[in-house]
């Protein structure tokens, strides 16, 4: 895990602060209470069937901003969740950061506002969230899209935790503004089109870090350290509803392990496989209008306005 990219979720997103990108009038915001001290931020926009985002550990509904514009102009209603310390949900220091965890908090989510069976769609970890999720609360999804994600077991990966070893020293670096450089580098070299990686993204992407840059820095350390309760792998046999993994096929940093694909193949009842030509791993970013299609290709009846562009496969 490229060690600037530590930051991109420290405290990221006031729709606000994209000042490229103005939200449509019908987003809402809402934080609701999952457990004791325990909220997650969750944003919502348009009306008909739900689709579900969830954010890997690095992303917030400002990533998702197109989206939330071309699902509802789709039909759909798009509801993002933000996990526990991602994006601009909280941060409490002594919360259990595993994906296990975090993924039974998304079912709380759905619980409380009714929601489900859904359609989720995740980004990179969040993918192993939504995992997890279509397992240990099967009645709550539908189906999922994974975007450049697979069964990770674990949060965090050895780089991940290698990099986590500085985290102290953020702060006495001059923080954000010090390494955000080496942090656009990092998003050029994920994506295959980077065109979206412009300054006005950049200030979306890190608006209002330092607002809580102690507690970022104390949830990215829980979640290095987080271990899970039970493996992933063994319960991949258990998921029942259909799962899409969506790939770009331009070269780019990170991405999916070839074993893991294999993984989700060998185990998956309903599996496929989606490629997007020219995309890297912000597939969201790249060709939302692609990644739109796909979700409505997965749902059982298709808005008759979708106004996107079809996904190649």
């Amino acid at each position: 895990m490229p060690r600037a990219l530590l930051v991109l979720a420290l405290l990221p997103f006031s729709f606000a602060a994209a000042q490229r990108v103005s939200p449509p009038a019908t987003v809402q915001e809402l934080l609701i209470p999952v457990a004791t001290a325990e909220s997650l931020r969750v944003t919502t926009a348009g009306t008909g069937e739900t689709v579900v985002l969830l954010p890997g550990l690095f992303g917030s509904a400002f990533g998702y901003r197109h989206l939330l514009e071309l699902l509802p102009a789709a039909g759909y209603h798009a509801l993002v969740v933000e996990p526990l310390g991602i994006g601009r949900s909280p941060r409490p220091e002594h919360a259990d950061y595993s994906l296990t965890a975090q993924a039974d908090r998304v079912a709380a989510v759905l619980e409380r506002l009714h929601e489900g069976p859904v359609m989720v769609v995740a980004h990179s970890v969040g993918a192993s969230m939504a995992l997890r999720l279509a397992y240990r609360h099967p009645e709550l999804v539908s189906s999922l899209v994974l975007l450049d994600g697979g069964p990770a077991e674990e949060a965090a990966t050895p780089g991940f935790r290698r990099a986590m070893r500085y985290a102290p020293w953020i702060k006495w670096m001059g923080g954000v503004k010090r390494i955000r450089p080496k942090m656009r580098k990092d998003l050029i070299a994920a994506s295959g089109d980077t065109s979206w990686v412009t300054e006005e993204v950049m200030n979306g992407y890190i608006a209002g870090a330092t607002a809580d840059l102690d507690g970022t820095l104390l949830a990215f350390l829980a979640m290095s350290e987080a271990r899970e309760s039970e493996r992933l792998a063994p319960h991949l046999a258990e998921i029942r509803c259909p799962v899409r993994l969506v790939l770009g096929t331009a070269p780019h940093q990170g991405g999916v392990a070839p074993k893991q694909v294999a993984l989700l193949g060998a185990h998956l009842a309903l599996f496929a496989i989606d490629s997007v030509p020219g995309a890297g791993q912000y597939l969201f970013e790249e060709q939302p209008a692609s990644v739109v299609s796909i979700i409505s290709s997965m749902m059982p009846t298709t808005p008759t306005a979708l106004g996107v562009a079809g996904a190649t496969r």
